[in-house]
């Protein structure tokens, strides 16, 4: 989740943020949590859905997101080299519009099938598997420019 998280706020600290609030807000509604369903699923659906909301709260109120430097120490633990090569992957990934991020986010760093994928943005699989594609492609187009 705390993966999930940083990916949708852009540094660790807003998905640390992102992930307490979501918490937060699925045990305030733990009654509404249907027993035999993916638990995984209906976070991933609550952080998505707090995220959208902070996101137009901050549009709203004229209020930028975090500079991108803010995420180059996200996820890393090697050596200078990684921590260039996550900042350039950061970068890139903080240019796809928020469906395709999503999208890679979800399938390509957490793991999740296409159909649970589909299942926590809320759309069918086969616009969830076009989002993957484009946003892929270019990842690609943006990374192989820097090398």
């Amino acid at each position: 989740m705390r993966r999930f998280a940083a990916g949708l706020g852009g540094n660790a600290a807003d998905g640390d943020d992102l992930c307490q609030t979501t918490i937060e807000r699925a045990l305030a509604n733990r009654d509404k949590w249907q027993a035999g369903t993916r638990l995984d699923s209906w976070m991933y659906r609550i952080m998505r859905n707090l995220w959208i909301d902070e996101a137009r709260s901050r549009q709203r109120h004229g209020q930028t997101f975090a500079e991108e430097e803010a995420g180059l120490g996200v996820g890393a633990d090697g050596g200078q080299e990684a921590l260039v090569e996550l900042g350039n992957v950061d970068r890139a990934m903080a240019k796809l519009p928020a469906e395709q991020r999503e999208a890679v986010l979800l399938v390509m760093v957490e793991g999740y099938g296409y159909r649970e994928a589909a299942e926590i943005v809320g759309c069918p699989v086969g616009t969830l598997n076009s989002r993957l594609v484009r946003g892929r492609d270019a990842l690609l187009a943006e990374l192989g420019g820097l090398q």
